[in-house]
């Protein structure tokens, strides 16, 4: 479950009139800043970012998700059920699933979110565009 400040950053930036985009980045940052903090890990700085865009969309952001041919179907799929779920209010999730959730990240190391890594994710990123 997001933090209400995270919401709260998300909504003001939608009202603002800026991207669903911008709004999700609130998430990612919240994302990022829990594997920083050591509530959880995470294998890759892709796996954070993926991580705060689900959250965003289940929290009902209109973040449509990757269009075909740009992500496996797999995370397509995933995404649209996030969109989908986000979108009607159905925002609950069963407490065994988020536990073994938050579980299986704690046991990812912490390192894959720190300024470098972060910075060589973007140099890469920027340079398949």
């Amino acid at each position: 479950m997001p933090e209400k400040e995270t919401m709260q950053r998300a909504e003001e930036d939608l009202k603002e009139g800026k991207a669903p985009s911008t709004a999700a980045g609130e998430f990612v940052r919240e994302e990022i800043e829990h594997v920083r903090e050591g509530k959880h890990g995470a294998r890759s700085p892709e796996q954070a970012i993926a991580i705060g865009l689900s959250k965003a969309r289940r929290a009902g952001i209109p973040l449509l998700p990757p269009k075909k041919g740009h992500a496996k179907k797999s995370t397509q799929a995933s995404a649209e059920r996030d969109y989908k779920k986000g979108q009607a209010g159905e925002t609950k999730t069963s407490a065994k699933r988020s536990y073994s959730r938050v579980e299986a990240l704690k046991k990812e190391p912490r390192s894959t979110v720190s300024r470098q890594a972060l910075s060589l994710h973007a140099h890469k990123a920027s340079r398949s565009r």
